[in-house]
């Protein structure tokens, strides 16, 4: 005889059946497989060379090998025998000679998209700023998720003083606009890094997650099975985590999808602030941040390849979120 399918199982097939949800599943793969492998170098790793000149404008084919910018070393003369520089003057352009054979040259005019002010191929920098914005995304949204579901425990399984401790903390939270808790938390941090901006993006979007988790636990702590786990003398901390979080998990997983889109991109807009990554490290938003000089000059490439992949996995994971919340809750679709 066989089981009934599980939850997990269920909306498996319900997403399965869904060809736009699967569409974006491959390509949120995709951008998390280009993550891992420019994480280990195994791509990209030689993102900072100067593979191109300066602004070399992006073309599908590259373009042929540029001239040198190093002036022709001087031509050697025959010695002058009434000179008395001659000497002199002959090690000085054998020095120059060594020293522009030592020195390696732009290599080309023109890259399939393009190159920045300092001749850094724009795709490889692209993948490699994407590494920092989804690893940001990610962090970040697995500390509000783990945060909002304990708090959310807590208070939904205790109430009373409790709930109203961390009811109150919500409101605090909730009544002050999300951009100025953000700028407040890194004016007050201060140090710049990937951490900081992990730290500022959880400790500020617990909310969301809270208030529904709230609202589950509450719902969950007087049904039988509970009481029964209650009955067998289960502690509070294994009635909260072993007996209810797995019936409410899929609340927590489509809040989780639901803050790495959120994450993404105010971690773009930080950067493009000047609240974000350190200089040094490279991320969608210190590219825009590049970018909105360079336009001035009229290079556009940088700016389009940041914004169209961060549309891209973002709209991505927008629509894997609401695939997923369809396929875990199938009655919030026939609503």
């Amino acid at each position: 005889m066989r089981s009934a399918p599980g939850l997990w199982m269920l909306a498996w097939r319900r997403l399965c059946a869904d060809r736009l949800a699967m569409l974006a599943l491959g390509v949120v793969g995709l951008f998390l497989v280009l993550l891992a492998l420019s994480r280990t170098g195994l791509i990209v790793a030689d993102w900072e060379d100067e593979v191109a000149l300066s602004y070399a404008p992006p073309y599908l084919i590259d373009g042929a090998d540029a001239a040198p910018l190093l002036p022709a070393p001087p031509q050697p003369q025959a010695p002058n025998a009434f000179d008395p520089l001659a000497d002199d003057i002959a090690s000085i352009a054998a020095q120059l000679e060594r020293a522009g054979a030592g020195v390696q040259a732009p290599k080309r005019s023109s890259l399939p998209f393009g190159a920045d002010k300092w001749g850094h191929d724009v795709l490889k920098k692209t993948i490699k700023g994407g590494e920092t914005s989804v690893v940001v995304g990610l962090a970040a949204a697995l500390l509000a998720v783990t945060l909002g579901t304990l708090f959310g425990a807590l208070a939904g399984y205790f109430g009373g003083v409790v709930d109203d401790l961390f009811n109150w903390l919500y409101s605090v939270f909730t009544a002050i606009p999300a951009i100025l808790m953000i700028l407040a938390v890194a004016a007050v941090l201060q140090h710049k890094g990937v951490l900081t901006i992990v730290l500022i993006l959880g400790l500020t979007g617990w909310t969301g997650p809270f208030r529904l988790l709230r609202a589950e636990y509450m719902k969950h702590r007087g049904r039988d099975y509970v009481r029964a786990a209650d009955a067998i003398g289960a502690s509070h901390w294994r009635k909260m985590f072993i007996h209810i979080f797995p019936n409410v998990s899929h609340v927590a997983l489509v809040q989780l999808s639901i803050l790495v889109v959120g994450f993404i991109k105010a971690e773009v807009i930080l950067s493009f602030l000047g609240f974000g990554v350190p200089v040094g490290v490279v991320s969608w938003g210190s590219m825009l941040n590049e970018a909105q000089n360079e336009l001035i000059l009229g290079k556009w490439w940088q700016l389009s390849a940041a914004a169209c992949a961060m549309a891209l996995l973002v709209s991505a994971f927008s629509l894997l979120t609401d695939a997923l919340r369809d396929a875990l809750d199938p009655t919030l679709k026939q609503g």
